[in-house]
């Protein structure tokens, strides 16, 4: 999952991307992460800037941003964590993203 958020807050189906009807939210996991790699810097914060758009748009309190650019195999990777104040944030944002 190169593209894709790396990690879930909630068990999923892969094949429709649905989150199963008994899965508990208990705030116990509020953090999505995301990684790519680009061919440059300027295309890293481009995908940064509009992440962070899409982490304020399902924000309720301020949601904690932490990137970090890497060069990697001449280009730049781009690895960020997006930590809400709820798990049902958390879901939100990543089911924005697909």
């Amino acid at each position: 999952m190169s593209d894709a958020m790396k990690k879930c807050s909630a068990n999923e189906t892969a094949a429709c991307c649905c989150v199963d009807v008994g899965t508990v939210m208990d705030n116990t996991d509020c953090t999505a992460s995301w990684s790519e790699w680009f061919a440059d810097r300027a295309e890293a914060e481009v995908k940064l800037a509009q992440l962070t758009q899409r982490a304020r748009a399902a924000e309720s309190e301020p949601c904690v941003i932490e990137s970090r650019f890497s060069d990697v195999n001449q280009g730049v990777q781009l690895d960020i964590d997006f930590t809400f104040s709820c798990q049902a944030e958390t879901l939100i944002f990543q089911l924005g993203l697909r």
